[in-house]
């Protein structure tokens, strides 16, 4: 009986180890910031430490069905030379000498918004890809064309930045079928020069949800959770800058993507009252401390090692309506 198990036992490893990376994405590029990026969403166990890649000023790819994961770092080296995204893939499908060819699946963008895309013939079915000025979605094992089709126009008509574009051609990706094994995990790579938190950092925003039955609807949570620190950090360089108009603007989109935390309405309240309306400021400040039980002691804190609160706290008539006296 061993003697059987153990066959069967190796061919089932075998099979397990040779399963391709199925999966639907969106490769883009946002004219208005150089921003540029991928998602992906997928019935495979954490899609994005395979499929996405990206590089700033550079370009973005993805790599996926049959998948030959050299893809990615090699598109980057390609377009890093020079090569157009066109070209980068026609060099990645004469380099490659791993067995499978016939079903990768790939597309590019470059920095100057060029895109390119390959679906082997032999790429797990339903697959093909769809092209648009600025994306190029693509998928296997799906439903059918209607995915990558659906991708392509939700992007389009979306509202928003950059990453609520990608977003959204994911929703739509699977509203329309998806992966029609199912649902897994997901994945949004997005760069640009020198964008993202803290100091030289070239990645905007790179989030996983590798293993999760409602992988979109995780990633919608981490997504707000990315943009909320990123457009806090945002505000706090431009304040820093004295640059007090767009630092106030960073702060309200801040607090567009955390409604229900006090720390937000906090750092907009303070922005308002620098920007000179006053009126806001109170609304923001009370705000956070309807949300806040310990509003008064951050409070304190906060205006110790914040410069910034100096107008504020010498304003005793605006304190006061904040912090109303005790009445007798």
């Amino acid at each position: 009986m061993l003697k059987r198990f153990i066959p069967l036992l190796a061919l089932a490893v075998t099979a397990a180890a040779q399963t391709p990376v199925s999966t639907f994405s969106i490769v883009a590029r946002d004219p208005a910031t150089g921003q540029m990026g991928v998602a992906v969403a997928s019935r495979y166990f954490s899609v994005g430490s395979v499929v996405p890649w990206a590089e700033a000023n550079v370009g973005a790819a993805a790599t996926q069905a049959n998948v030959n994961v050299g893809y990615g770092r090699r598109a980057l080296e390609l377009l890093r030379q020079g090569l157009t995204a066109q070209k980068v893939v026609e060099q990645l499908l004469a380099e490659d000498k791993f067995d499978g060819k016939d079903g990768r699946q790939v597309a590019v963008v470059d920095a100057k918004g060029n895109i390119a895309a390959y679906t082997g013939p032999n790429a797990p079915t339903w697959a093909g890809d769809r092209q648009g000025k600025t994306w190029s979605a693509q998928g296997n094992i799906l439903v059918g064309p209607q995915v990558p089709e659906a991708m392509g126009k939700a992007f389009d008509e979306a509202q928003g930045e950059f990453a609520e574009k990608l977003f959204a051609a994911l929703k739509a990706g699977d509203a329309a079928g998806g992966d029609k094994r199912g649902r897994q995990s997901a994945s949004m790579l997005i760069v640009c020069d020198k964008c993202g938190r803290n100091t030289n950092n070239d990645r905007y925003l790179y989030l996983n949800v590798d293993d999760n039955p409602d992988p979109l609807t995780e990633l919608r949570r981490l997504l707000n959770v990315a943009l909320l620190s990123n457009y806090q950090d945002r505000s706090f360089k431009l304040l820093t800058d004295k640059k007090y108009p767009e630092a106030r603007d960073a702060a309200a989109m801040a607090v567009k993507y955390a409604p229900e935390r006090p720390g937000p309405h906090l750092n907009l309240g303070l922005l308002n009252y620098l920007a000179g309306d006053k009126d806001a400021a109170l609304t923001e400040f009370r705000r956070a401390r309807e949300l806040d039980p310990d509003f008064q002691k951050n409070w304190d804190a906060i205006v110790q090692v914040r410069p910034a609160f100096k107008p504020v706290m010498d304003d005793q008539e605006f304190l006061e309506k904040l912090f109303p006296p005790a009445t007798k």
